[in-house]
């Protein structure tokens, strides 16, 4: 049997000492556990990015791989943790909707770890929570013996673009590193919508976009363009440039004030 694989994602960020010393409580349920990072940057409370960024991640690790998310653990007051399994998965979260958000549907099971009453338990109290109910699993444990089956948990929606009869709009849900536009609407909507018509792509006023590329050396250097990521995402780019900072474009986020909403959207009209 395999050793244990474990990914880890949260909103931490990378100069704070927490990353090691969750690895370390971790390691000390159990030494053979592999441990892969997904990210440790996820901006507070963007359920948005994480669901975009974990959930993308997570797809194609080996089955029964287990998925840490300790994203947005204090939001509320945090009275259990979500241990789920679906499509030959095993995540553990707070009970916050990321969960929802991230798969697209409700999981096949999810069971609560609870937390006592009064009892406000630290990050790396939560990280040996979730090691802990990984090592039940791999000891043999049914899923359903370790805690609490058919609770009541928070849901939330994915973002989804806005469907209309001659064009799509969708939300900017990530920015990369390069400052390439990452845009919720996947390869297999924009065929649908599209039937095979003539479209543009419009952002940021005046910019528009009227071609598919494979790569980003289908245009010249500095110039714009729009493909589908490996996720299956469309993504807008500047070969060797930076889209994000030349177009002012910015992610989505929520509770946005009404102002900022022209620079999280993109529009393809067909026709």
């Amino acid at each position: 049997m395999r050793a244990p694989l474990i990914t880890l994602s949260s909103d931490i960020g990378q100069p704070d000492y927490l990353v090691g010393a969750i690895k370390a409580t971790l390691l000390k349920i159990n030494p053979d556990f592999q441990l892969i990072d997904i990210t440790h940057q996820i901006p507070p409370f963007n359920y948005t990015q994480a669901a975009y960024v974990c959930g993308t991640a997570t797809q194609h690790f080996p089955e029964f791989s287990f998925h840490l998310l300790l994203v947005n653990l204090y939001e509320q007051r945090l009275k259990q943790l979500l241990l789920a399994y679906h499509q030959q998965q095993y995540y553990l979260c707070s009970d916050n909707g990321l969960l929802t958000m991230m798969l697209g549907e409700r999981p096949e099971i999810v069971i609560g770890l609870p937390i006592a009453e009064g009892i406000t338990p630290n990050t790396i109290e939560i990280a040996a929570m979730m090691g802990k109910a990984v090592q039940q699993l791999v000891d043999g444990n049914p899923i359903l013996s370790i805690g609490q089956p058919d609770v009541n948990y928070l849901e939330k929606h994915p973002l989804r673009p806005s469907i209309h009869a001659d064009y799509i709009e969708g939300q900017i849900i990530f920015i990369d590193s390069f400052e390439n536009i990452v845009v919720n609407i996947r390869k297999e909507l924009f065929e649908e919508q599209r039937n095979g018509r003539s479209f543009r792509i419009h952002f940021r006023r005046d910019e528009t976009i009227d071609r598919i590329s494979n790569s980003y050396a289908d245009v010249a250097q500095a110039s714009k363009l729009a493909l589908f990521n490996s996720a299956g995402y469309l993504e807008i780019a500047i070969n060797k440039g930076n889209a994000a900072g030349l177009f002012g474009l910015k992610g989505y986020v929520e509770n946005s004030q009404q102002s900022q909403l022209a620079y999280q959207t993109v529009r393809i009209v067909f026709g």
